[in-house]
């Protein structure tokens, strides 16, 4: 089959590969008809992603069609259409049950480097280097998927692929992020970044009773796109305006309820601890770029929420603890719990309150996905969202 795999930094290919198999009685063997580059994906192209390995295969946000399950896979039957979360998960431990699915116990087969960067693993990731469990991803025409009696959710065939496909990660990840800053009535929350999780951050955070919602960034087409989605939504361009003042302004001076971080480890920004970021990463004095981060702990109001969808990898520089001990602020964060959402946002859909294809930009072949990883590297603005099919 083919599958897109990663070689190195900036390396991606496309390569005929073996098919999967059923190497458990609980996997399922997907055909593949629609699969997504995510941001996240960049991290690893970039090369801050450690545990990648020489063709190891991309992917964690697709679906597609059930060719073959396992004896133990009663929930699923050839020919359904599924969507698959990108978190993998064994429905049966200690944080399964609680619904913290993301830190699973039994999903991640080589939890070692995790526990020794983290003190625990959380739960395997498809496509998401072998700390993640080193799980071939779903950028390919076929994937295996563990645990799938648990994992992935049935959709009717008369969807198209595209209103569901994001199911899979990045309408989650929005929503988890607006339910993590727990809304009130009245409430301003302000969100850094207008990619795809930003995008669904807005929508979410206006779904969960916001009566204020700004987003930040400087890419003029993502900031156009999210005003044409919400029309009472408020943006800052941070090439043109000084973001903790405009925020101060947009909230009489007592700033956002919440702050969401949709950016993570590869901030941008020409502030001088972004400036720093830059030079201490190029000569590998530092992991994550926060800048983002730091702004949404400086501009967040006192008492209110910081909620972190954005991947940080390793460890942070300058941050600043002494304002956020002393505004009182509350961090909620980490990998989305994916199956908790999955059904009630397959029902939004279905009920008509969201079509979430309106943040696709490009739609190709899947032999375009080394040209498409570079431009979506490059040319963020108008390389949102692109839909490979295999």
């Amino acid at each position: 089959m083919k599958a897109v795999c990663w070689y190195g930094k900036h390396d991606v290919r496309v390569e005929n590969v073996p098919d999967p198999t059923i190497m458990n009685g609980r996997d399922a063997i997907i055909k593949i008809t629609s699969t997504a580059i995510c941001g996240s994906d960049l991290h690893l192209y970039n090369g801050f992603i450690p545990t990648m390995e020489a063709g190891d295969i991309l992917g964690h946000e697709f679906m597609g069609e059930v060719v073959e399950t396992g004896a133990e896979v009663t929930n699923l039957k050839k020919g359904d259409k599924v969507v698959v979360p990108f978190t993998i998960a064994c429905g049966n431990c200690f944080f399964c049950k609680k619904e913290i699915w993301s830190a699973c116990d039994n999903s991640n087969p080589t939890p070692e480097a995790q526990e020794t960067l983290y003190g625990y693993s959380g739960s395997g990731l498809f496509g998401y280097s072998h700390m993640m469990g080193g799980f071939a991803g779903g950028q390919a025409e076929y994937v295996r998927v563990p645990f799938a009696d648990v994992g992935p959710i049935k959709v009717p065939d008369s969807i198209d692929d595209e209103k569901v496909l994001f199911l899979s990660d990045i309408f989650p990840t929005g929503y988890q992020a607006a339910e993590n800053c727990d809304i009130k009535e009245g409430d301003t929350v302000a969100i850094w970044g207008a990619g795809p999780v930003g995008q669904f951050a807005v929508k979410s955070a206006f779904m969960f009773g916001a009566e204020k919602v700004v987003l930040i960034d400087h890419y003029k087409d993502r900031l156009k796109l999210a005003k044409t989605e919400n029309e009472n939504l408020e943006t800052i361009n941070f090439d043109e305006e000084e973001v903790y003042e405009k925020l101060l302004d947009l909230t009489g001076g007592r700033g956002p309820d919440s702050c969401i971080d949709a950016v993570g480890l590869e901030s941008h920004g020409t502030s001088p601890d972004a400036l720093l970021d830059y030079a201490k990463a190029a000569v590998f004095l530092a992991t994550d770029r926060s800048h983002a981060l730091r702004q949404a702990i400086f501009c967040c109001r006192k008492g209110g929420t910081v909620s972190i969808p954005g991947v940080y990898g390793g460890f942070l520089d300058k941050f600043p603890m002494g304002a956020a001990f002393g505004k009182g602020l509350t961090f909620k964060m980490g990998q989305t719990n994916m199956h908790k959402y999955l059904r009630p946002l397959l029902d939004a859909i279905e009920e008509g309150k969201i079509d979430p294809s309106f943040v696709i930009s490009h739609r190709l072949k899947i032999d375009d996905a080394p040209n498409a990883y570079e431009q979506f590297n490059t040319e963020k603005d108008t390389w949102r969202k692109i839909v490979l099919k295999p």
